[in-house]
């Protein structure tokens, strides 16, 4: 499974940003399957952002991006996205994202396969 991260950039405090995330090499459509955003600021560890299931029913997000992204998969396309509004200076940090095969999940342990990670940066 390959997962191609792309969309970050620098961007102003209160800019939007949408992070997409195409995955090829094998055919998904579990239901169970989660497809994530994490991401790892400087100096810090890989915390999760935002998941949301195959199917599209079921989503989860951090507290510290409620209200601002949104996750959205197209299932047609094998991709999944991160729409990122009033953007801050602590949402820098390269994201990543993520298939976890078995079940949805905000553990970065229960994804199998990872993407290569985009740089988001954020200037006051």
């Amino acid at each position: 499974v390959q997962l191609q991260a792309s969309g970050g950039g620098l961007v102003q405090a209160g800019d939007s940003l949408r992070l997409s995330c195409a995955a090829s090499g094998r055919t998904f459509g579990a239901n169970n399957m989660g497809l994530g955003w994490f991401r790892q600021a400087p100096g810090k560890d890989r915390e999760f952002v935002a998941a949301i299931s195959w199917s599209g029913f079921t989503k989860y997000q951090a507290d510290s991006v409620k209200g601002r992204f949104t996750i959205s998969r197209d299932a047609a396309k094998n991709t999944v996205y991160l729409q990122m509004n009033s953007l801050k200076p602590e949402d820098t940090a390269v994201y990543y994202c993520a298939v976890a095969s078995r079940k949805m999940s905000k553990a970065d342990y229960d994804y199998d396969y990872w993407g290569q990670g985009t740089l988001v940066t954020v200037s006051a």
